[in-house]
Formats: C-alpha cells, sequence, structure tokens
C-alpha cells in the first residue's frame, strides 16, 4: 500500500513564477532610469558649483558720528604703547602661524579681504582698528577656504575655545598674547557691530572669518565666525 498522499497529484501551475519575472524587469529598468537621473543631477550640479568659496565681504565698524569733546577730562590710565601693526600671529590651537598684512574699506564702508594673489591666505589686520597692545580691540581677518586652494588661515577658527592663546608680534618686534574668552557665530544679515568693534576697557583682539552654509548664488557664506580674546600678556610701555 503507497503511504498517504503518494499518489495526490502534482498542483497545477499557477503562472506567478512568471509575473514576479516581470515586476523584477520593470523594478530593474526603474533602477536603471534613476541611476541615469542621478548621473545627469551629479553633473549638472559639478558643472553650476561656485568657483569661490572666500571669506565674502565683512561689515565694517560705523562712522564716529561726533569728533571727541575737547573738554573731556584727561583720563590717567596709560594709553598702552606707541601704535605698531601687527606683523605676525601664531594661533598654535589651531596651527596658525602667518605674516599678517593689512585691508581697509571697500567704497560701500564695508570692509575689505584679502585679494586673489599671494596674499590671498593670510591673516589681515583692519587698519582701522587699533594696533595689539592698544586700548580697545585689534581686528584681524582671515578667509576660511577657496575652491581652488581648499582651507585657508583661518579654516579652523571656529574651534578655538575659552583660555586658547593668540599671539601676536608687532613690526616693532614686541609680542603681545592675548587669551581667548568667547568664540561665536552671527549670520552676516545680523552682524552685531558694535559688540565686535566697541570699544573696551583694556586691550582686545578679534578675529573674524567667514562661517555657516555657502550662498551659491551671491558665492559666500552666510554667516560670520567671530573669537573674542582679552591681553593676558602684561601690558606693553
Amino acid at each position: 500500500m503507497q503511504p498517504d498522499g503518494a499518489d495526490a497529484p502534482a498542483p497545477a501551475p499557477s503562472g506567478r513564477p512568471a509575473r514576479r519575472r516581470a515586476v523584477l524587469l520593470v523594478v530593474a529598468a526603474l533602477l536603471a532610469v534613476a541611476g541615469i537621473v542621478a548621473i545627469v543631477a551629479a553633473v549638472l550640479l559639478q558643472q553650476q558649483a561656485p568657483t569661490e568659496q572666500d571669506a565674502g565681504v565683512l561689515p565694517a565698524p560705523p562712522a564716529p558720528t561726533a569728533a571727541p569733546s575737547t573738554t573731556t577730562t584727561p583720563t590717567t590710565t596709560p594709553a598702552g604703547p606707541p601704535a605698531s601693526p601687527p606683523a605676525r600671529i601664531v594661533v598654535g590651537r589651531i596651527g596658525v602661524d602667518s605674516t599678517v598684512t593689512s585691508v581697509g574699506l571697500n567704497p560701500d564702508r564695508t570692509m575689505e579681504v584679502p585679494a586673489k594673489g599671494p596674499l590671498f591666505d593670510l591673516a589681515a589686520w583692519y587698519r582701522y582698528s587699533v594696533t595689539p597692545g592698544q586700548q580697545g580691540p585689534s581686528v584681524i581677518i582671515g578667509h576660511i577656504d577657496s575652491a581652488e586652494n581648499g582651507p585657508s588661515v583661518f579654516f579652523r577658527l571656529g574651534a578655538l575655545a575659552p583660555g586658547d592663546t593668540v599671539d601676536v608680534t608687532r613690526a616693532d618686534g614686541r609680542v603681545v598674547t592675548f587669551t581667548v574668552y568667547a568664540t561665536r557665530a552671527f549670520p552676516k544679515d545680523a552682524f552685531p557691530t558694535d559688540d565686535v568693534y566697541a570699544g573696551t576697557p583694556g586691550p582686545e583682539l578679534r578675529l573674524i572669518t567667514c562661517s555657516g552654509s555657502f550662498d551659491a548664488a551671491s558665492r559666500n557664506y552666510r554667516d560670520n565666525t567671530v573669537v573674542f580674546a582679552r591681553e593676558s600678556s602684561p601690558p606693553l610701555r
């Protein structure tokens, strides 16, 4: 006697394997089309990528609204050392060791930035700010990067934290050491000009670069990173 079910008829073909193959063929075709679209999109994006990703244009401090009063009682606080522009900046925490050039103002009263060429990747002192060691904020700026050369002098500026130090050598050979007390990022369209450039009780330093996302339309970064530091070396005389 045959075991139970041994003589049961085989199931009739249902057509499911054929349908499954058809579905797989359709999926494969769709994936191929999607791949082609992705490749075309990537090529177009490469063609439209900005050729320049630099520090853009930084806002300048406001112009004085009035001349200083000549009747003000003279202060007994030392005015600080004679003016001498910065010649070199060293920020060990982020590997910066740069000659310092200088920048001024554009016709629209925004701050200049180092132009393309041999000075592009160097730090630059804003020559309408005080020189390092004098009372008030001395301002040094630098690019974050460029499409041509990659990271620039202040590429890692945002990594500075309270307690980090910055050494600035002046043209007269004197070295002023500053200690960071804050690192902040601000939208360029809401840059706190007064907070960054306003007078201070003692010698301070501002290091500024661009940061945030890149605006392809204006070809500039949307934010600025600002490092705030105070003199921590013995005051210069």
